[in-house]
Formats: structure tokens, C-alpha cells, sequence
């Protein structure tokens, strides 16, 4: 009789211990997501003065620097904080988001690192649009936006559409992203050898990616961008977390696998399409971001920690090119550029060989 009694005693101990560890996990581990959103929003505070302030403010008053940033002076406090140091920040910051939104995205819907809208050429598609506005109809009211969110979504159509051959495999859409970038590649450098040389001078910054010019204008459409990518982004967490289980059970669970994933993909090569429409293709952010955010917070949560890593990644660059001795001034994409290339190049050596995701 009483091990018959004990077996259920037993049973409810063992599940109440689960669930306490479970409980406490999750405490910890929200503990340690507050602790980093708070330690990044300073970060990148402290990125932003750095932006506005370094470099020397001349005969600016340090006490109009503030209301400056908001329009509310004169003079050359209106032309340096307003007009040009302050937008700039922003639109680093903004766009860094961004590309760390895009990147997040596509590494969790696709289980691969190496899938981010530069690597399989969503950017280069973006920047290629850009490039045609930009060179022959710079006058089209939000053209350079449109057209390369319209070169994103043509290059993502064409990628996909080749990668699905006998299933979807994500090395095979990593190589095709690869090859159809050299394709845009191509046509962008035809595009340059035709126009005139005051376009090719404004579109350059496209190739090489740089905050250096961006007005207010830029920035709102940044953030009107970023803003509307977060909500859809956060409509689209719960089919994600069930894709994350496999299509087999997410369908089970109520999901449209097949809606989801191209909404996924959609959203994020619209985010990245729209930050190099912007500031040009600034290579290698939404690679670097969500790594890091899954080192920091765990796979599970490094969805919502991306866009602040992409942010500080971005403005922490700006800063630098800007003003780090014996390099600077440089275009911003030169330094992620430094940085993103060795650790894409090591992605592909660590690679087993065979692997498909």
C-alpha cells in the first residue's frame, strides 16, 4: 500500500520541481533580456551624443546643442545639429535597425546563418533599383525607396522561385542569392558606364553605403519604415515559433506554412530594401546581429534584441569613419565591410560538409 501511495506523491513532486525550474528559467532569462535592452538603449545613447558632439562644434554653444537637435535654434546650431549631424545619427541608427530586423527574420525562418538579405542578394536587387532612379529619373517623388523595394521583391521572387527546385534548400538559395547578386552587380556597373558623371557622383554612395547626406526626409522614411516592419514583425513571431518546430507540426498547430514563409521573406527583404534606399547597401549588419543577439539572450529571444545590435553596429561604424584616427574619414560600409567579411568567411569553413541548413 505504500509504494501504491507513494507513486503519485512522487509524480506530483517531480512535476512541481519541473515547473518551478521552468518558472525560474524564464525569470533568469527575462532578467538577462532586460538587463541588455537596457545596456544597449545606453549604448546607443551614448553613440548618439558621441555622433552629434565629436568632431568639434565651433563656435556653437554647448547649451543650444539640445534645442538645436529639435529645430529650435538658428544659425549655424540649426545648420550643424539640425541640418546635418543630427539626421545623420538617426538615419545610422534607423537603418542599422533595420538591417538587423531584415537579418533576424531570415536566419530564424531559415535556420541558417548565412541566409540574410545581403548574402542572397536582396540588397544588391535593393541598390540596383535605387541605381536606375537615381541615374535616370532623380526627380520621381519617392523613387529611389520604390524602386528598390521593387528590385528586392523581383530579385527575392526569382531567388526562391530557383531554390525550390526538389524542395526548398537553404544552402541551394544561399548559392542562387550569391550568383543573382553578381547579376545585379553587373547591371548596376552598365548603368554607371551609360549615365553622366553628376548622376554617377550622387548614386555612388548607393555602392558603397554611407549616412553622409541623409536629411529629414530620409530619416522619417526610415522610421515609418522601421515602425510598420516591428508591428508585422511582431504579428508574424507566433507562426515563426511554430515554424521553428518543423512545417509538419506548424501546420498541425493551424499554421499556413507556405503564406507565412513568403511573408516572412517578403518583410524582410522590404526592410532591407528600404535601409539601402537610404543609405546604400551597408553590407554584412543583418549578418552580424542576429549571432550576436542569440550569444546574448538565447535563440528564443534574439529575435527582438537584433534590431537594437544592428543599430549600435551601424552608428557605432558611422562614429568611427567619421573619426577614428588614421582611417576616417571613410564611408561607413567600409567598416562593417572590415568586419562582416572575415566572419562570413568563417560561417562558410565551419560549415560541415553536406550540410543543407
Amino acid at each position: 500500500m505504500d509504494l501504491l501511495t507513494r507513486a503519485p506523491v512522487s509524480d506530483a513532486a517531480l512535476r512541481a520541481t519541473t515547473l518551478a525550474r521552468l518558472r525560474a528559467d524564464r525569470r533568469s532569462r527575462s532578467r538577462r533580456t532586460v538587463l541588455t535592452v537596457s545596456l544597449l538603449v545606453v549604448v546607443l545613447a551614448a553613440l548618439l551624443v558621441a555622433s552629434v558632439l565629436l568632431g568639434g562644434l565651433g563656435r556653437v554653444d554647448l547649451a543650444d546643442v539640445l534645442p538645436a537637435a529639435f529645430g529650435m535654434r538658428t544659425g549655424l546650431a540649426d545648420y550643424m545639429i539640425f541640418r546635418i549631424r543630427a539626421p545623420r545619427a538617426l538615419a545610422a541608427l534607423l537603418a542599422g535597425a533595420l538591417f538587423g530586423l531584415a537579418g533576424a527574420l531570415y536566419q530564424r525562418l531559415i535556420r541558417n546563418p548565412l541566409a540574410t538579405p545581403d548574402i542572397v542578394g536582396i540588397s544588391a536587387g535593393a541598390g540596383a533599383g535605387a541605381t536606375t532612379v537615381l541615374l535616370f529619373a532623380p526627380a520621381l517623388p519617392f523613387g529611389a525607396p520604390l524602386a528598390a523595394v521593387a528590385g528586392s521583391l523581383v530579385l527575392l521572387a526569382a531567388v526562391y522561385a530557383l531554390s525550390l527546385r526538389g524542395g526548398l534548400n537553404t544552402y541551394r538559395l544561399v548559392l542562387v542569392g550569391i550568383g543573382l547578386s553578381g547579376v545585379c552587380t553587373a547591371y548596376t556597373n552598365y548603368l554607371f558606364s551609360v549615365a553622366d558623371q553628376h548622376s554617377i557622383a550622387v548614386a555612388m554612395r548607393w555602392l558603397i553605403g554611407s549616412v553622409n547626406g541623409v536629411d529629414w526626409t530620409g530619416v522619417s522614411t526610415l522610421a515609418t519604415g522601421l515602425a510598420v516592419g516591428v508591428l508585422c514583425a511582431a504579428r508574424l513571431g507566433r507562426p515563426l515559433g511554430s515554424m521553428s518546430l518543423g512545417d509538419d507540426l506548424a501546420t498541425g498547430l493551424g499554421t499556413s506554412v507556405p503564406a507565412a514563409r513568403v511573408a516572412v521573406l517578403a518583410l524582410g527583404a522590404g526592410a532591407a530594401a528600404l535601409a539601402t534606399s537610404v543609405v546604400g547597401p551597408i553590407g554584412f549588419v543583418s549578418l552580424i546581429s542576429g549571432p550576436i543577439a542569440v550569444r546574448l539572450v538565447g535563440a528564443d529571444r534574439a529575435f527582438g534584441i537584433a534590431p537594437f545590435i544592428g543599430a549600435a553596429l551601424v552608428l557605432g561604424a558611422d562614429v568611427l569613419a567619421q573619426h577614428a584616427p588614421l582611417i576616417s574619414p571613410v564611408p561607413t560600409g567600409v567598416l562593417t565591410a572590415l568586419l562582416g567579411a572575415p566572419y562570413f568567411v568563417w560561417l562558410i569553413l565551419r560549415r560541415r560538409p553536406g550540410a543543407t541548413s
